[in-house]
This record gives C-alpha cells, structure tokens and sequence, in this order.
C-alpha cells in the first residue's frame, strides 16, 4: 500500500514510533449494494478506506479515496460513526493507531475497478451477501446502511 508522503516525513523523525492517524471509511451504497474492494495486502474485502492527508476535510477525503481506489464518483451524505481502531504494527514494525471515522456515501456514477494498484478487485456486493466481510467491517456497513440519522460515538 503506498505510503502517504506527509507519514513518510514523520516516521523519518520518529523511525517505528507509535503515529496516531486519522482515517475514514467511505461506506457507498447503490440501491441494496455496497462498493467493496479486495486489499492487495490481506486480501480482505472491505469498503474503501484511507488516511485524511493534512488539512483535509474528512467527508472529501472519503470522496477521493473512493475515486482513487475504485474509479467511483460518490458523495457522502452523513457521518455514521467516529471511533478508534486498536493499536496496530505492520509488518516493517511501524506502529500506528487510527480515529475512523465513517461515512454514509451515495454512488453517483463510474465502474468500479482497481484503479491505483492497493485493491486487487472493486464491486458490488448485496447488503445480504457479507459473510465473508469481517464482522467489524460489517458492522460499518450495516450500519450505514440503516442510515440512524445521527452518528454513532463510542463512549
């Protein structure tokens, strides 16, 4: 997965520290479908997700990363759920832990594919057909999906 540039400069300073990162998760919906990529790294399906680069509102960071990954145009409609993600080490030893904060997106148009190199498959998959989604990636959808009207916080 490429590295951000803004991550690379940071972690030049303070070599496998642990970073605190901002994240969204961009949760598309066409109809009774949700967009879906398979990661490159883990093979996992998951809806797009992406770090917020500096200074960047986190509804259009959701909008790009969708485009970037997928060839998607969406727009995000509402903020679901602002939660933090456990600590994590990759496997260079970088450790980080990530704010996610997940959106609610309407599909506006575009074909979805692979389009940078960190998915190896895009597509439409049922809301009915997730079994092979991790129950904390199903959990985002689902729950935008049902579109609560307000967002979750975890407390």
């Amino acid at each position: 997965m490429p590295t951000p540039e803004f991550v690379l400069s940071l972690r030049a300073k303070i070599g496998t520290d642990p970073l605190w990162l901002s994240g969204v998760t961009a949760v598309v919906l066409r109809g009774d479908e949700v967009l879906l990529v398979r990661r490159a790294d883990n093979g996992h399906l998951t809806p797009v997700t992406g770090i917020i680069d500096p200074g960047e509102e986190p509804a259009v960071a959701a909008e790009r990363e969708v485009l970037e990954e997928a060839g998607v145009v969406a727009e995000a409609e509402s903020l679901v759920w602002v939660h933090t993600l456990p600590p994590m080490e990759y496997d260079n030893g970088d450790q980080a832990q990530y704010l996610d904060i997940v959106f609610r997106c309407r599909y506006v148009s575009g074909e979805p594919h692979p389009a940078d190199g960190e998915n190896s498959e895009a597509l439409w998959r049922r809301l009915d057909d997730l079994a092979d989604v991790s129950a904390e990636m199903r959990e985002r959808i689902l729950l935008a999906a049902s579109n609560p009207g307000a967002a979750r916080f975890e407390r």
